[in-house]
């Protein structure tokens, strides 16, 4: 019988013991392989562009660029990869918004081993994974649209920096910008999101699962 390569994995979560826990429990796998680790939305893109791997398993809460907005650059930039959400939440504005930025799978964490197995081979093979009580939102169609489709890419990128008490110079550096461009998105997020202040800001970056408060 011929040998049929590993499927790959990068792991990007920002906790560091919870990236080696599932690296250690996923390289117990004799089909899977995992190439590398990140701690941040900005890391994964990077290591997915240099590693291509088949499957990315992704937090959604994660500094800098969150697992949304970091799986929807990589859907657009990198389709052949796909991404399998591992989250704490599975409440409608975390939920809906992933699965339309790309994501392929979407597991609690606290399923079982045995579950994330499941879902990184099914969304390898092409096919789609979501855990029970993530298809039970999907299912309840009846509700809000996606939270924070009124925002561009870099406006979600902006609102989460802004929300984790970044200045106006460390955002325009973090993200190659000048302070003028990013003052002028801030205004722009205000305007949108009828927010009289920075606090008002904040508020809305963790409404929108952008910011975890408890962090």
């Amino acid at each position: 019988m011929p040998d049929v390569a590993p499927i790959r994995i990068v792991v990007a979560d920002d906790h560091t013991i919870v990236r080696q826990g599932l690296r250690a429990l996923l390289e117990g796998q004799d089909d899977f392989e995992v190439v590398a680790e990140a701690g941040d939305g900005r890391e994964a893109l990077q290591l997915a562009r240099a590693h291509s791997p088949d499957v990315l398993v992704m937090d959604l809460a994660m500094p800098g660029l969150n697992g949304v907005d970091a799986t929807r650059q990589l859907h657009e930039e990198q389709p052949s990869t796909r991404v399998v959400v591992l989250s704490m939440h599975a409440s409608a504005e975390y939920v809906r918004p992933a699965i339309a930025a790309g994501a392929r799978g979407y597991l609690i964490k606290g399923s079982d081993l045995s579950d994330l197995v499941a879902a990184i081979r099914t969304v390898a093979s092409g096919k789609a994974f979501v855990s029970p009580e993530a298809a039970a939102v999907l299912v309840d169609a009846a509700g809000p649209g996606a939270a924070g489709s009124e925002l561009s890419t870099r406006e979600r990128e902006v609102l989460q920096l802004v929300g984790e008490g970044h200045s106006s110079a460390e955002i325009a550096e973090l993200l190659g910008l000048s302070v003028k461009t990013v003052e002028g998105h801030r205004q722009r997020l205000m305007a949108k999101l009828e927010a009289g202040n920075v606090a008002g800001l904040v508020r809305h970056a963790i409404r929108l699962g952008l910011v975890d408060p408890q962090t």
